[in-house]
């Protein structure tokens, strides 16, 4: 009998789970943290590029491992496409309400706690706060509804952090996203890849064969071209780096929870299979293997 332990988890609790694995000599799949980057080229359309990563990063309240937290944007288009960004992501806040309201843009974070953990990091940061960082209060324009009966954050947008920040660095897991500017291919996959995880990313252009090489580069296990979020159960999903180990879905997972066995018979006939006597009187010399 073998063992296989699939979770989804932190890094520390990743961690705790792998050594305990270990230890049990028990095979392990864990998807942990992500951070994810997205980098939209100077060819991109820019509606398309917004309404895509508005989605990547707001959908859920920006709860999930995938989400699009650092956006990474060609100097062509940036002061554009981070005004119509900012644009849509004020859209989105107006429309905030009731979460049972269909017509409600984005709901609340899982927990008071979780908020002031957000809240938390976003005091320390030091960058720049483009639109959101705060706690909604007071009643819904859209419908009335009385936010303090939820812990509701405002989609948020910072734009200026270092690399070595926090709020680049660690998963924030929620609405929060830091925006950047990068100059050629080189130096925008150098970008994205200067962070500890490596789950999911997101690529926008009009060119697909530039957006094949930069997949490649990204270090990822998840990258979607003009996309994001859709998932295909075929497709294997899961990360690199600190992101975790392993795949769910696909051809992989169906192996991940199987084991391959070797069973060698011998077909010899009985006179052939008699003379096979490693131990016989002889001087043959013989050789293993």
């Amino acid at each position: 009998m073998s063992f296989l332990i699939v979770y989804q988890a932190s890094n520390q609790t990743g961690r705790a789970v792998g050594q305990v694995a270990g230890i049990n000599i028990a095979s392990f799949t864990a998807e942990l943290g992500g951070k994810a980057p997205i980098l939209v080229f100077d060819d991109a359309d820019i509606p398309s590029a917004v309404n895509g990563v508005a989605f990547a990063s707001f959908i859920a309240s920006g709860q999930t491992c995938v989400s699009g937290t650092r956006i990474i944007v060609q100097d062509g288009i940036y002061d554009s496409f981070i005004s119509a960004l900012v644009e849509k992501t004020e859209s989105i806040r107006s429309r905030m309400g009731n979460p049972m309201n269909p017509q409600s843009t984005m709901g609340p974070i899982i927990s008071e706690h979780h908020l002031k953990r957000i809240e938390g990091i976003l005091s320390r940061m030091k960058g720049k706060v483009l639109c959101g960082g705060y706690r909604l209060t007071g009643a819904s324009p859209l419908d009335g509804f009385d936010y303090t009966h939820g812990s509701f954050l405002a989609p948020t947008i910072i734009e200026g952090v270092s690399y070595t920040d926090e709020l680049w660095q660690e998963e924030v897991f929620g609405p929060v996203i830091v925006v950047q500017r990068f100059k050629d291919v080189e130096e925008g996959v150098a970008v994205a890849n200067d962070c500890k995880y490596g789950l999911g990313a997101g690529i926008w252009t009009s060119n697909l064969a530039r957006a094949h090489r930069v997949a490649a580069d990204i270090q990822t296990g998840l990258c979607w071209v003009n996309t994001h979020h859709r998932n295909d159960p075929s497709s294997p999903w899961g990360g690199m780096k600190e992101s975790g180990i392993g795949r769910e879905n696909g051809i992989e997972a169906f192996e991940s929870y199987s084991q391959s066995k070797s069973t060698i018979v011998n077909t010899s006939a009985l006179e052939e299979m008699r003379k096979d006597d490693w131990f016989s009187v002889s001087d043959t010399p013989r050789r293993y293997g």
